[in-house]
């Protein structure tokens, strides 16, 4: 029997990396790693999730990658933190778009996996953190009622396109069922911010913005939690109010906006719209963009931007907003 041995390791050269990559699916999670070219199935279950962390710990990988997945990804993701291990969860349409650029077109799940080996090896994405319990009930809540609101949205513009009474009286009443759970959610959403020391606090100072209400501040506090602790530049990008240059040879583009968070996005834009009215820092810097000639659509982004930065900088500082230097020069 011929016995093919395996070439020692040369001491004097430092061992590789290792980057492992996470499928999600429903029922089974496919686990693959750059040192191998196996996939590893199991179930996506408490036994599974045990069996993958047993695996890994002693490994001590470079980073773990796992897209997000509208919330299945979570169980596994809140088990690697806890076992100190390097994950993030990434946007799964950047990773497509790297197997696209790879020139990997099928997809299954084994190969999803080896793409997002590919994706931690070369795209550096920022490390998920671990959320306390009270975090993670926050950000359950906060999106339950966005997505309560896009409902009853929905439900409200189809009112509008109906004429059949029947019809009409079963929209009214689905209409009052989505009332009642929206003021129960926001009463439990208040009820968590006053009940924890570290909401409360962020929660007294971004409320003390003009422009910022409850809805605005809980969301902040729920989705965006690096508020506070990052940099001017990093924040914006993680909200998407970040501009990108569109540059080619001697051609200057127009700047644009991508990416981030939508879900903030979209509150943060309705606070903005709100400060540009009544928040006199963001009102005259509003009215010295239009007077430069800018867009609406320009003047509200660059507001957005504006506002976050500072409130940003009210978290990092503990500083309401009329401590602020520049809201006691308005």
């Amino acid at each position: 029997m011929t016995h093919v041995s395996s070439p020692q390791p040369v001491s004097s050269l430092p061992a590789s990396p290792l980057f492992v990559g996470i499928d999600v699916a429903g029922d089974k999670l496919d686990l693959a790693r750059s040192d191998s070219r196996q996939v590893l199935t199991v179930a996506n279950d408490e036994k599974g999730i045990a069996q993958i962390v047993e695996l890994l710990r002693p490994l001590r990988p470079a980073l773990i990658v796992v897209e997000a997945t509208g919330g299945l990804e979570r169980p596994l993701v809140d088990a690697l933190l806890d076992a100190d291990l390097p994950v993030a969860v990434v946007n799964p349409g950047n990773v497509r778009h790297l197997a696209l650029g790879l020139g990997i077109l099928a997809k299954n799940d084994a190969i999803d996996a080896n793409v997002l080996v590919e994706f931690a090896r070369h795209a550096q994405p920022r490390l998920a953190q671990k959320r306390s319990a009270n975090q993670a009930e926050l950000d359950a809540l906060v999106t339950c009622r966005r997505q309560l609101t896009g409902a009853r949205a929905q439900q409200s513009n189809r009112r509008g396109a109906t004429a059949s009474r029947a019809a009409l009286r079963s929209i009214d009443a689905i209409l009052v069922a989505f009332d009642k759970q929206i003021e129960s959610l926001d009463r439990q959403i208040r009820k968590l911010v006053e009940s924890d020391d570290d909401f409360k606090d962020a929660d007294r100072i971004l409320r003390s913005a003009p422009g910022i209400g409850p809805v605005a501040s809980s969301t902040l506090i729920g989705e965006l939690n690096e508020l506070g602790t990052t940099s001017r530049q990093r924040i914006g990008a993680l909200a998407g109010v970040a501009p990108f240059d569109n540059d080619s040879g001697p051609r200057k583009g127009k700047r644009f906006i991508r990416g981030g968070r939508a879900h903030v996005r979209c509150v943060l834009y309705m606070a903005t719209i709100t400060a540009i009215r009544c928040n006199p820092v963001i009102m005259r810097f509003a009215d010295r963009l239009k007077g430069a000639g800018k867009n609406a659509k320009v003047v509200i982004v660059a507001c957005m931007r504006k506002f976050l930065v500072l409130l940003n900088a009210m978290l990092k500082e503990n500083k309401t907003w009329d401590q602020l230097n520049v809201a006691k020069n308005a």
